[in-house]
């Protein structure tokens, strides 16, 4: 985590690059920089292959460079950015190329597997790493932190939960913690019976009440996965142990992390769900930025409500707990497996159900084949991860005939 060491230099603006730039996060992180363009000097902005998302973004943020992974939409961006003095590249490369430029602060929030490579790549000494992409954690956090240390970057987490964790987490006090709690809205299902659960449609599943997020995630919301995911990163980003973290299903989504102390105290971060306001805190960190979102009114809200998760009917949150307690490659190898087992169910290859059962067959067949110890490398992970996706495909086609 970060040492809290102030950074910001009035008279000089934060250089920035941003993986997964047209992305939900980087669509939020470019309206606050565009709030506040005289903090900020965008070196370079990374996406997948939408040339023309990238190319606006890249002209309203006045950026230095804007990078594609597939190089197939090279000559779209480079048609749409002629004349603009902004430069143009594609390819793994160049995407590692745009990470080693000069910068205080990488964005990573790539999404996938895909993000794990050039955000350990942007680990360097002397730079903050404000990171969105959960795999780096799930899938490599023995690797990742290892880096994080030896380099003595700073890292800053952007998702919600645990951001307002980091908010009012003690670092210098973690010995007089005991209970670290990440809430959960619930989801779409929350109230939903197992059986019912069996019959609903992806576009039922899509429809978060809270959250305005990508396919996947909303998927993995619906099914609690996302929150076992968070449960693994938490347990790489704060010193506690794993009997410390806890889940809260709390559906206003009103309170999203919360710290209890050994006095009793239990501290809590509270805010509207926006993304721009965790986004803000890495930005601006150890200061804060004015954000334009919807002021929290507890007096509107008038209830705020918890309760605890339910294993039997979402039982990816119990899996991915498991995972996390028998640690080495099993955390990856669920990530993969999940994310084979979503987009079978949003194109109509499985059902609801289907993705915590193909999840639970995999990982069972990987232990007792003896193939879930720890990764040596990022190779090593991404060897591991497509074992996982090809075994998971196995079943959902065996399940599907």
């Amino acid at each position: 985590m970060a040492a809290g060491t102030p950074r910001w230099d009035d008279s000089a603006p934060i250089r920035l690059i941003v993986l997964g730039a047209t992305g939900s996060i980087g669509q939020s992180l470019a309206d606050l920089i565009e709030r506040n363009r005289e903090r900020f000097d965008v070196v370079a902005l990374v996406a997948n292959r939408n040339a023309g998302a990238l190319a606006d973004m890249a002209r309203r943020l006045n950026t230095s460079s804007a990078v594609l992974a597939d190089t197939a939409c090279y000559g779209e961006l480079a048609d749409l950015l002629h004349g603009s003095g902004i430069e143009v590249s594609a390819g793994e490369a160049a995407v590692l190329e745009a990470v080693d430029r000069d910068a205080d602060l990488v964005v990573g929030a790539i999404v996938g597997a895909a993000g794990l490579a050039p955000t350990m790549a942007a680990i360097k000494p002397g730079r903050r790493i404000a990171l969105a992409n959960k795999e780096c954690l799930v899938c490599a956090g023995d690797l990742f932190m290892a880096k994080i240390r030896q380099t003595g970057a700073e890292l800053l987490p952007v998702d919600s939960e645990h951001n307002a964790i980091f908010q009012v987490f003690e670092s210098d006090k973690a010995d007089q913690i005991e209970k670290v709690l990440l809430t959960a809205s619930g989801g779409p299902f929350r109230t939903f019976s197992r059986a019912a659960m069996a019959d609903v449609t992806p576009e039922q599943a899509l429809k978060h009440p809270n959250w305005d997020m990508g396919a996947r995630i909303t998927i993995d919301s619906a099914t609690m996965m996302n929150k076992g995911f968070e449960v693994i990163e938490a347990s790489f980003l704060f010193p506690v142990h794993h009997e410390q973290l806890g889940v809260l299903v709390h559906p206003q989504s009103a309170v999203h992390g919360l710290v209890q102390y050994r006095d009793g105290s239990l501290l809590a971060q509270l805010a509207s769900p926006d993304m721009r306001t965790p986004i803000a805190h890495c930005l601006a960190f150890p200061r804060r930025i004015p954000v334009p979102v919807k002021r929290l009114d507890l007096a509107e809200l008038g209830t705020l409500t918890f309760e605890a998760p339910d294993l039997d009917r979402f039982p990816a949150l119990g899996l991915a707990i498991e995972a996390m307690k028998a640690g080495g490659a099993a955390p990856a190898a669920l990530n993969a497996a999940d994310e084979v087992a979503v987009d079978a169910f949003l194109s109509g290859r499985a059902g609801f159900l289907d993705i915590p059962a193909a999840i639970e067959a995999v990982l069972d067949r990987l232990a007792s084949d003896g193939h879930l110890t720890a990764s040596a490398s990022v190779d090593d992970v991404l060897a591991l991860d497509l074992e996982v996706r090809n075994k998971t495909q196995e079943w959902i086609n065996s399940r599907s005939l």
